[in-house]
């Protein structure tokens, strides 16, 4: 049977290791100088070379060199039986399989027993943190004082489920996600003895699948070869069921120009294509990032062609920070919603159309906005009858859409508000569902809290909104809540309109500020259900 590639390449000294030197060196210098400890904790993501490096330590140990700084010399009779799995000091457990605490007794009765081979027996427990409670403490004394001849090197993905009493007792090692580059150089040397033919280009997409672990990288890279044919980008694209970049920059292209048919053709040609659902989200997602990187300053942090990068700096200076963390997170929460949804593309159509409505709204609200006009950040708006801590928030001041530009021969103007005729509360409630309609598009959670309101009114000019408490009230009176109102208001009205939370009991809003309509009352029932006020002479 062929050896995996995996495990034909797995490093046999420490200058193999990839990637993890501030691990290595450290390990390194403690056989150097003869001072090696009885407890190691590895921990990191898989395939970043915990177990390997558990190995390496435990030839280092057990190496006959006289040389101290070439041990593992991977040539004397331990090393090559540590290599060939027949070294019988070298212990290795699977704590997945072994939990009890009955396997950790009996791990501890023999524990005492003389290495046969060589000076130390090396016990590697992969997996520890399945291990149970019981099983933990039954390990406690043995691993706070080992015999002499003996060194736990513990390995672990998931560091937090280690008890604190078991991390004090062991020297902590993080192994880190291996950089996509690094990967790459690996695969070609891998490539070039193993006489594989392979493009950088499916090399590098290999690298990104395996986000960050070598060991799954050259398992892919196995995979591929496997087929018997020269390893393409389009090859590796068929077997690992990506998408090209090109059906990728094709959706965010069709978001940009609020394409419906577009986008949806897009998704379904990848899909058709043989893409898999969840990668394709995934590869829309790491786009998405790389144009905020780019957007946030950040173009150096992205491996990419230059071709690419400057295809994002054109893509990203098109879309705000903002509108950009809301795409990334549709399509993230669509990769977690591809796991049990029924239809492959539903998750994925679902964030394509939250995508496509925020973006057109927040280019609609760029172009119907312009600087307000400042108001006396003194006014109050006048109520004697509720004594309670109120704030007037005041419209926030926003840069025009179109910047004067003194060379230009024509000027475009966006359409400006009206600050000087003042709004109604009829106006206001006419087009209230559209208000809360427009919110819940862009933030959820704030058309929520103006679903509890029990007052809408317009008082010299400022809007009042009234709350049944006061955890609602300053719920509402945060400043994202405030300022994604006024600005659908001034998309929908032309008008700035600046925003008061109070909070009103049952009676309050009809007796105290003269409501036109009384929020308790059937008329204000019929609007917020969606009927609308007409006015006849």
């Amino acid at each position: 049977m062929t050896q995996a590639l995996y495990r034909k390449w797995r490093p046999r000294k420490w200058e193999q290791v990839v990637a993890q030197d501030h691990v290595v060196s450290t390990l390194r210098n403690a056989i150097k100088s003869d001072r090696v400890g009885h407890a190691y904790l590895f921990s990191g993501p898989r395939g970043t070379g915990k177990t390997t490096t558990a190995r390496l330590l435990a030839k280092a140990v057990n190496c006959l060199s006289d040389d101290l700084a070439n041990r593992p010399c991977d040539e004397c009779k331990n090393c090559k039986a540590v290599n060939d799995g027949r070294f019988l000091d070298l212990i290795e457990i699977d704590a997945a399989s072994n939990t009890s605490v009955e396997d950790v007794r009996d791990l501890r009765d023999k524990i005492n027993f003389a290495p046969t081979d060589g000076k130390y027996k090396v016990y590697i427990i992969d997996e520890v943190h399945m291990l149970s409670t019981a099983a933990f403490n039954a390990l406690l004394k043995t691993l706070e004082e080992p015999p002499p001849h003996a060194i736990f090197i513990l390995a672990t993905t998931e560091v937090h489920k280690i008890p604190a009493t078991v991390l004090s007792r062991c020297q902590r090692h993080e192994f880190r996600r291996i950089p996509v580059m690094e990967i790459v150089k690996t695969l070609q040397g891998l490539c070039q003895d193993e006489k594989i033919e392979a493009d950088e280009d499916a090399l590098i997409l290999i690298a990104r699948q395996s986000t960050g672990a070598l060991r799954d990288a050259i398992s892919l890279l196995d995979q591929l070869s496997s087929t018997g044919q020269a390893i393409t980008l389009e090859l590796a694209q068929v077997v690992l069921g990506t998408a090209t970049n090109q059906l990728v920059i094709d959706l965010i292209e069709a978001i940009e120009k609020n394409d419906h048919s577009g986008g949806l053709a897009t998704i379904h040609r990848a899909l058709d294509s043989g893409s898999d659902p969840r990668q394709y989200a995934r590869q829309v997602v790491e786009y998405l990032r790389n144009l905020l990187l780019v957007r946030m300053g950040n173009e150096k942090q992205i491996e990419a062609t230059k071709e690419n990068k400057a295809l994002m700096r054109q893509h990203s200076e098109k879309f705000d920070i903002s509108v950009l963390m809301e795409w990334i997170g549709y399509f993230n929460d669509a990769i977690n919603d591809l796991r049990t949804s029924w239809q492959p593309s539903l998750a994925l159509e679902i964030a394509f159309a939250k995508s496509i409505n925020t973006g057109h709204a927040e280019k609609r609200f760029e172009v119907n906005s312009e600087p307000p006009i400042r108001r006396d950040s003194e006014r109050q708006v006048e109520s004697k009858n509720i004594d309670i801590p109120r704030k007037v928030v005041e419209p926030v001041k926003e840069k025009p859409a179109v910047e004067e530009n003194p060379k230009a021969e024509h000027v475009v103007s966006s359409p400006v508000s009206i600050p000087g005729e003042a709004i109604s509360t009829q106006e206001i409630l006419s087009v209230w569902n559209q208000i809360r309609a427009e919110v819940k598009q862009r933030r959820p959670q704030t058309e929520a809290l103006l679903n509890s309101q029990r007052l809408v009114k317009v008082k010299d000019g400022v809007l009042i909104l009234g709350f049944p408490s006061e955890v609602l009230r300053s719920k509402m009176e945060n400043s994202e809540n405030i300022e994604v109102t006024q600005r659908v208001i001034r998309g929908i009205l032309n008008r700035d309109v600046p925003i008061e939370c109070i909070v009103v009991g049952d009676k309050a809003g009809s007796s105290t500020l003269d409501t036109d309509v009384d929020p308790d009352g059937l008329v204000s029932t019929a609007l917020n259900l969606g009927g609308k006020l007409v006015h006849k002479d």
